[in-house]
């Protein structure tokens, strides 16, 4: 029997303080998390959602150092932003605080004190990476190296970003520090673990066992974790950033982030409900649900769980609905690469548009493995579906209520078989959409919803009351009623999904809130009712819109590759004379024009100072002919003549391979006399 529960708690994943967040972040985690709650609401549940900025670890350090600040500063500020975003966009967080709270860090300090005071940590030596001359040990997120899989160079101590393998800084070929490039050198030093292992068989059980109705990603997961052994997981850092460990003789040392942020939970809720918080974190009658992204799976369904478990008054969460990764355009998100859609930018471009990311990122929602968000999809749904489906129903039945009953809602009249329909297709819709939430499967949901806007379009397409308006007005007062009961319901069914829409349709049909229970009703509008002004729902997007969006990211991308170029290796040497017998000349173009039948060929003629010559090139995808001619270019002078394409080339023209593989001709500095040598 399903346990019945008096509260629902919510959390949602920390982003770390060290930048703005991005589409990824709202996809994986916050989008899914707000409609959740908010339907949780509309239903008359208590529930809580609790979210906050993860402001300690090695990203802060790095960004601080980077900048010149310290990094109270970066988190001051990306905090700041980040909340701001989330606002922006409808995350309706009961409380969104932040782990370098007051609360949080005597909370964090009160809950290792006590692990640590009833022997449920071991303390055990190892030996880690130490940078000599900075007199300090090294997280894995400050070392770099060479991968040992594809030999990329800047891999990090945990995850090379070339290949995506993840990897442990011993794994690295010269290891150094990422910050300054220093050697390093191993040194012992101790540390507090938790000892997972000790709790391997109870995961087992609550897990494999006591949860088989999460996610397969997320069980897949856990259960890979527990087949291969759980090991010792230290919970502290020497570090200078962070909250320092509670202990004598532990100076330098501060709790591991992956420790301390999960308690920021707890303290949030803490912040909020100073006297009432324990109801919410120690009552076995409220629901804990945790949602992330994939890459905290381990955390907040092993980590996590045990450090409540070794603690022992805390419930445990009850679901975990993870999902996957979302691209951009066919690759990884990378907020060091710059590859991303951050929100705070997308309100500059998109102003208004908040439901539209939403609703995209929903439809596209990763719940059960990676999906690619592009520009183009990101048109074609607001353009076809909200515009076309969802708001053309609703402009339509308001305009032609305003038109022929002055924005009254008009009276029903008898049915007709169709009209019975299609009241019988819409019965269900609440019933449906419920299931799906109750479930997590936001995405089927939402797209249940707009099926009502389906139904209604169709309905009104079908029925053309402004055709009826000429005969039969009790027909047409009966239609614009029905349509108007659709529309008001979509104001209830869209409303954890796309809130400021919801919001708007509210106001054009001069209603307050509804609640759930009230979807599926074809009575919630009175008869006499007066509407208010009828506005377009949702705008089309244009073509130069997105092509804007591409254009940026097109950018991004070449930077991206000159950033990380990489030079070829040096070919094997040749002795001098062997060069020398290579013949490099100054030469003018006198004429150029592209070769008949081949797209990549150029054909010279060049003013060589000795009568002049012609020479073909393969330079036709990099330039246009007229843009070369009166040019100085360097050739080799020597080359035997050869045909390419039925035409002679006697040379050929140098040019430099750039880091995005384009070609560029190579010429004098200054102004050289065609036929003098190169040497």
């Amino acid at each position: 029997m399903e346990k019945k529960f008096a509260r629902t708690l919510v959390t949602t994943a920390l982003p770390y303080a060290n930048g703005p967040v991005h589409i990824g972040h709202l996809a994986g985690v916050y989008v899914p998390a707000d409609i959740y709650v908010r339907y949780l609401r509309l239903k008359g549940e208590e529930v809580l959602l609790i979210g906050g900025s993860d402001e300690h670890g090695v990203p802060v350090t790095i960004r601080a150092k980077k900048e010149g600040c310290t990094p109270q500063d970066v988190v001051d500020r990306y905090h700041s932003l980040i909340k701001q975003s989330f606002a922006d966009f409808g995350i309706s967080f009961d409380v969104y605080s932040r782990t370098t709270s007051e609360t949080h860090h005597q909370l964090a300090s009160d809950f290792f004190r006590k692990l640590y005071d009833e022997g449920k940590f071991v303390e055990m030596e190892s030996e880690q990476f130490y940078d000599e001359e900075a007199k300090q040990f090294l997280s894995d997120r400050n070392i770099v190296g060479e991968c040992p899989r594809c030999h990329a160079d800047g891999a990090y101590g945990d995850q090379c970003e070339k290949c995506g393998s993840t990897l442990s800084p011993d794994e690295l070929i010269n290891p150094k520090n990422a910050l300054t490039g220093n050697r390093l050198v191993k040194r012992p030093t101790s540390h507090w673990y938790l000892p997972l292992n000790d709790y391997q068989q109870w995961l087992e059980k609550w897990i494999l066992e006591g949860h088989k109705e999460w996610r397969s990603n997320v069980y897949g997961q856990c259960k890979s974790w527990l087949d291969a052994g759980l090991r010792p997981r230290a919970v502290t850092r020497d570090l200078e950033w962070g909250i320092p460990v509670p202990v004598e003789g532990a100076e330098g040392k501060v709790l591991y982030v992956w420790f301390d942020a999960p308690i920021g939970y707890i303290s949030n809720t803490k912040e909020l409900l100073p006297n009432d918080w324990e109801k919410w974190w120690k009552d076995e009658s409220t629901r804990l649900i945790h949602f992330i992204g994939k890459d905290n799976i381990v955390f907040h369904c092993i980590v996590f769980p045990t450090m409540l478990k070794a603690e022992g008054s805390y419930i445990l969460p009850d679901n975990v609905p993870s999902n996957e990764f979302l691209n951009l355009e066919g690759d990884k998100i990378s907020t060091s690469r710059n590859w991303a859609v951050w929100l705070h930018e997308y309100l500059k471009d998109f102003p208004g548009k908040q439901d539209v990311l939403r609703y995209v990122l929903t439809a596209n929602a990763p719940e059960t493995k990676d999906n690619d968000f592009t520009w183009k999809d990101f048109q074609a749904r607001n353009n076809s579906e909200l515009v076309a489906i969802y708001g053309n129903f609703v402009n339509r039945a308001l305009q032609l209520t305003k038109k022929y009953f002055n924005g009254i809602v008009p009276e029903v009249g008898d049915l007709t078989d169709y009209d019975r329909e299609t009241l019988k297709e819409f019965a269900g819709v609440k019933e449906e959409v419920e299931k799906l939430l109750n479930n997590f499967k936001f995405r089927d949901a939402q797209k249940e919803a707009m099926n009502l806007a389906r139904i209604g379009n169709k309905y009104l397409a079908d029925t053309e009351p402004w055709k009826l308006a000429k005969t039969d007005m009790a027909r047409v007062s009966t239609i614009l009623n029905m349509a108007l009961q659709l529309v008001a319901n979509l104001a209830i069914a869209f409303e954890p999904f796309l809130p400021f829409s919801s919001k708007k349709l509210r106001e054009m049909l001069n209603l307050s809130n509804f609640d759930w229970a009230n979807l599926g009703r074809t009575d919630l509008l009175s008869v006499g009712h007066v509407l208010g002004e009828p506005q377009l729902l949702f705008e089309k997007i244009e073509d130069s819109e997105i092509d804007a969006q591409m254009a940026r990211l097109e950018r991004i991308k070449k930077e991206n590759e000159v950033n990380s170029f990489t030079p070829e290796p040096v070919s094997p040497t040749v002795a001098f004379d062997d060069f020398t017998k290579i013949d490099i000349r100054v030469g003018k173009v006198l004429e150029c024009e592209k070769v008949p039948k081949a797209d990549k060929l150029l054909k010279f003629k060049i003013d060589d100072g000795m009568g002049g010559r012609t020479i073909v090139s393969g330079i036709a995808k990099y330039y246009k002919p007229e843009d070369l001619v009166g040019k100085e270019v360097c050739f080799i002078a020597n080359f035997e003549p050869r045909k390419l394409k039925g035409v002679e080339s006697q040379g050929m023209i140098l040019s430099a391979e750039n880091a995005d593989g384009s070609l560029v001709v190579i010429g004098p500095q200054g102004a050289v006399k065609p036929g003098c040598k190169v040497g």
